[in-house]
């Protein structure tokens, strides 16, 4: 019977899976190796070995309903994009709310995780940590939660690229960066075009004499913003859209996304047009890269090949001289020291996990690793589904399938996924953010009735399915259901709304004007109507309107 579970980590998915072990009755005692809560969100001046960095200037890519835990909501004067500062003030008042704090050990290392003897019947772990006195001590535990993330061990790949030896500059990892008043003057060359280097690139461009942004492949660049300046999330991420998007064909999905931000700015013209479609690959979230292209601040350039002494070359020729830093944004290597090695050492040295959650050679499944995945929308609510789901399968309450079965299910979801990301470490780590939800709600028993809905309440159905789909979904039935579920769904609008009302704005003449625009187009069409009738033939007339319909369609 489980009742002590280990969690390992308290940054945003460790104060998630001490908050549901408690929800569940079952007794949770963090690990935290830090003197305080947050993990990758609190900012240091000074990276930390082994230790997740963040940048100084860094905002969330994610709105604020759309990422917050389902049972507490942002506060409604945060802004929908926040600063990390402020997204830690948020899980500072999630654990104070619930009182987590009690179950964390802070300045205590968590130095191995091995099964016990007799694990195979009861499943138990034998932890050993070191405390703030450098003690070691040893733990008997049930199960075990992994929350200590995956940013935490970059990858500098610089071996990949000869001369850097003899390179003059300096060349550092995203992970060390955290502001640019180094590179005031200087001559900057960013690799990478993922989220952490079109940031980057755009402050170090704020402050450098000239930014050059090195890409593999090009990205898809998108803004924050949707239509009438409201979250893209919130407008994007909808089971409307999400069933639009499994009718439609793949190809004239990826047509209309691409006419979409090309209208904005022709990826070809600036140097971004990628080798994939949109819906490949998850997009670059910037709001203002393509500003600094367009002011010469910044300069696409392809693939790095080598170093100089005092520059670098391009893989098309190209050379830039005086460089002063080369900043990469590569990535991390998935890297869980504590765990067994039969847990971690498998073929592409990838962390093996059925639905990105449970190693399926373990017998009872007893461990369960949290964050590990990549997908195009929030973490933090795929996060806590994980750990909903988790305790669930350690409780006996959900079964997994057979070893086999497992194995079968990630064999077959790498394959599906490896035709857009070639590498196969990235191919295993994507998921699909409504699918994979729906399937841990259905695991854990609160995956949203619609039908039932529909029926029974016809206005939160409208908001569920037509909506941004916010983790409050998840809390309306079934084993921790909220009580505030539906009414959070029905006033999310508003929290979005609140931050802008800083200032009255003054109500416009709504009175009918002489020349309203619907006249204006009667009237319009009626003098086109009378020009072409007078000048065709019935046939003509009905090619031409063919024509002007399609054109007028095409344009937007």
């Amino acid at each position: 019977m489980v009742g002590r579970v280990a969690v390992i980590g308290a940054g945003s998915s460790g104060l998630v899976c001490v908050k549901v072990c408690v929800d569940e009755g079952l007794q949770p005692v963090c690990f935290e190796r830090s003197d305080d809560i947050g993990g990758l969100w609190r900012f240091k001046e000074s990276p930390e070995p082994e230790r997740a960095s963040i940048y100084r200037s860094l905002v969330v890519n994610t709105s604020k309903e759309m990422m917050c835990f389902s049972d507490y909501p942002m506060p409604a004067d945060y802004p929908n994009y926040m600063h990390n500062s402020q997204l830690l003030q948020y899980y500072r008042l999630y654990a104070e709310y619930f009182d987590l704090l009690r179950h964390v050990h802070f300045k205590t290392t968590v130095k191995s995780v091995s099964q016990r003897a007799d694990s195979s019947k009861s499943g138990q772990w034998d932890i050993v940590t070191v405390n703030r006195d450098g003690e070691e001590e040893r733990h008997v535990f049930d199960a075990v939660l992994v929350c200590s993330g995956h940013y935490t061990h970059p990858s500098l790949p610089l071996k990949d690229f000869p001369g850097h030896e003899k390179f003059s500059g300096r060349c550092l990892h995203s992970w060390e960066f955290k502001d640019a008043d180094a590179c005031r003057g200087k001559r900057v060359v960013v690799v990478g075009i993922g989220n952490s280097g079109g940031d980057i690139a755009v402050e170090i461009s704020r402050s450098a004499e000239k930014t050059f942004l090195s890409t593999r492949q090009g990205a898809w660049v998108i803004g924050r913003m949707s239509s009438a300046g409201l979250p893209l999330d919130m407008t994007a991420i909808t089971r409307l859209n999400n069933t639009l998007m499994q009718l439609l064909p793949k190809t004239l999905i990826n047509w209309a996304v691409e006419r979409s931000l090309n209208q904005r700015y022709d990826h070809r013209v600036y140097g971004l047009q990628p080798r994939h479609r949109p819906l490949d690959r998850r997009p670059l979230i910037n709001d203002d890269l393509p500003g600094r292209i367009l002011q010469g601040a910044l300069v696409m350039k392809p693939n790095l090949r080598k170093f100089t002494e005092s520059g670098v070359e391009f893989e098309d020729g190209s050379v830039e001289e005086n460089i002063d830093s080369v900043v990469f944004c590569t990535g991390y290597k998935g890297a869980f020291p504590f765990l067994p090695a039969s847990l971690t050492e498998r073929c592409h040295r990838e962390f093996t996990l059925y639905k990105r959650v449970f190693p399926p050679s373990l017998s009872p499944p007893t461990l369960a690793v949290m964050g590990l995945f990549q997908t195009k929308g929030p973490i933090m609510p795929i996060v806590e589904m994980q750990a909903r789901w988790a305790v669930k399968v350690f409780t006996g309450t959900s079964r997994l399938p057979p070893e086999k079965k497992m194995l079968n299910v990630i064999k077959s979801e790498r394959k599906m996924n490896i035709k857009s990301y070639p590498c196969p470490r990235q191919a295993a780590l994507q998921v699909d953010y409504i699918s994979y939800l729906d399937f841990m709600a259905e695991q854990v028993g609160v995956r949203p009735n619609l039908l039932a809905l529909l029926l029974t309440d016809p206005v939160l159905w409208m908001k569920v399915f037509c909506g941004p789909l916010t983790p409050y979904q998840y809390r309306l039935n079934g084993s921790g259901r909220w009580t505030g579920a539906r009414q959070a769904i029905l006033t999310q609008w508003e929290r979005v709304l609140q931050p802008f009302r800083t200032r009255s704005v003054p109500e416009l003449d709504s009175r009918p004007s002489s020349l309203s625009p619907s006249w204006m187009l009667v009237f319009g069409g009626s003098l086109v109507a009378t020009l072409v009738l007078s000048l065709q033939g019935p046939y003509q007339i009905l090619d031409c309107c063919k024509h002007l319909l399609w054109d007028s369609w095409l344009m937007g």
